[in-house]
């Protein structure tokens, strides 16, 4: 005889797998579920693919860092675009799981942060493009794809190892997007 079915929906698995990740560097399915009582296979059957969740995560947990560095901007126009981009991408360095995982599942990293499988890129320029709007410095028609090519040249900066670089300074590629952004 089993126990009673468990219901677990999208946001919850997604909560939990923020945790796990906070405490592991990383999200095992099979641990997870145990974690949230229920079997691997309703965790599959909510989330889908362990991409699609971790992508989830590090984009739950990389709004986060955002959220706080856009309501920390001191400055407007480019000046503030970049200063948004300073305060996320010091977060970002220091959030030890983060580069744990950057370092333990390369591969999985680059898939997660850069393909549809993830959806983080997606969310990144679309998060950018509401930060360009804020600033009001560019005509509406080029904001997609002015927050493409920057989110680019900051994923370049700091993710060099995942495309197989030995690193990009981040004074460098915080001048390549000031002249991006520079009319």
């Amino acid at each position: 005889m089993t126990g009673p079915r468990r219901v677990v929906d999208h946001e919850r698995v997604v909560v939990g797998a923020c945790r796990f990740f906070l405490r592991n560097a990383t999200v095992e399915m099979d641990r997870l579920a145990a974690s949230l009582a229920i079997s691997r296979a309703t965790l599959y059957r909510v989330v889908h693919t362990r991409d699609g969740l971790l992508g989830d995560v590090l984009w739950r947990l990389g709004d986060r860092l955002l959220t706080t560095a856009r309501r920390s901007r001191l400055r407007g126009g480019v000046d503030g675009v970049l200063e948004v981009t300073r305060l996320f991408t010091a977060q970002l360095r220091a959030a030890g799981p983060f580069r744990a995982f950057l370092l333990a599942e390369p591969e999985t990293a680059a898939r997660v942060l850069f393909n549809a499988a993830g959806g983080v890129h997606a969310r990144a320029v679309a998060a950018q493009r509401e930060i360009l709007a804020e600033a009001g410095a560019w005509p509406a028609d080029q904001l997609d794809q002015l927050a493409f090519l920057y989110v680019r040249i900051v994923e370049s900066a700091l993710y060099a190892e995942l495309f197989g670089s030995r690193g990009v300074d981040l004074a460098l590629a915080e001048r390549a997007a000031r002249a991006l952004l520079t009319p």
